[in-house]
């Protein structure tokens, strides 16, 4: 068997970013670290921290008065930010600085007096944290049949923005929609969807019809992870989603002869290296990577962890 290992897969800067700070909480700050929600959505990421004792909730009256909390990377809302307040807790902010900038175009164009149309999908915590900046000029616009359904008050008033971890050809569909509909309707100067997202998608894009059958890595919760087995599939290409070795199907490689790897920006690359391990080990697989994007990019630690030193190279548990 042939396998192609995509590059860029895997962390991206934001998820390295919040995995580093819980890191960092977990070796210099007394215990019990608190994260609210999935720090990023994968299981073996979330499963690893949890062994190592970190509890992490979905709401904050889990937390005692005082303790340590982190935000996860897909940022929160206002809401949740004075409640931590009320409670006293040591709030360690890590969300992905890309999300940030959206949650601030959304307090922008609010303040302004637009109507925001968020592009996403509804229950994602990202999206849960950006209508939380403005709840009452945000409408969510999942589809480009959501767009018909509209009913805006000024239309001279509109503006859109995006999850950042869309499908890019999902997003454009929406956006020409509603470009069609509201000519006028204002956008950000940048790109809201993750660069990441936007790279990894693109190796699939461009990968998949190389290959007989596409292995994604990351967890079923991963928006950004989903849509990269959908564009394979949509493209002919039979995907399988998985959190690692453990749910490969041997039926799947039935005349199989050449497989794309990739992995979702929040899935660790010491579970790739599990899944090539496992089809050399079952198909003698030789492993071709594949460069379409060289990424340098980087965010800084949270700046409640800045003033303590700690390298920026190795996360423990998580790289090999």
């Amino acid at each position: 068997m042939k396998v192609i290992l995509a590059s860029p897969r895997g962390f991206c800067a934001g998820v390295n970013m919040a995995i580093e700070a819980l890191e960092l909480a977990l070796q210099t700050l007394p215990p019990p670290i608190y994260v609210y929600h999935e720090i990023v959505h994968n299981k073996y990421v979330v499963e690893h921290f949890k062994a190592r004792g970190v509890t992490f909730v979905d709401h904050l009256t889990e937390v005692p008065h005082g303790a340590t909390l982190l935000f996860s990377a897909h940022g929160v809302s206002p809401e949740i930010r004075q409640v931590a307040r009320d409670r006293d807790l040591k709030a360690i902010d890590a969300t992905c600085p890309l999300v940030t900038k959206v949650h601030l175009e959304a307090i922008r164009y609010a303040r302004d007096g637009y109507t925001i149309l968020l592009i996403g999908h509804e229950g994602h915590d990202e999206v849960i944290g950006t209508m939380g900046e403005a709840p009452e000029a945000i409408l969510l616009v999942e589809s480009p049949e959501d767009v018909a359904r509209l009913e805006v008050s000024d239309e001279a008033k509109l503006a859109y923005l995006t999850q950042t971890t869309l499908s890019v050809d999902d997003a454009n569909r929406i956006i020409t929609k509603l470009r069609e509909r509201f000519p006028q309707i204002n956008s950000p100067p940048k790109d809201d969807i993750c660069y990441a997202t936007q790279n990894r998608q693109e190796a699939v894009a461009k990968l998949a019809p190389e290959a007989e059958l596409t292995l994604v890595l990351g967890s079923q919760n991963s928006s950004n992870s989903q849509r990269l087995a959908e564009l394979s599939a949509e493209r002919g290409i039979p995907a399988y989603l998985i959190d690692g070795a453990e749910n490969i199907h041997l039926d799947w490689f039935e005349g199989i002869n050449t497989v794309l790897v990739t992995a979702g920006a929040s899935a660790p690359e010491i579970v790739v290296e599990s899944v090539l391990d496992f089809l050399r080990e079952k198909f003698e697989a030789t492993v071709e990577v594949r460069s379409l994007r060289e990424e340098a990019v980087s965010f800084p630690l949270p700046r409640e962890l800045r003033s303590i030193a700690a390298p920026r190279d190795v996360v423990s548990g998580l790289t090999r």
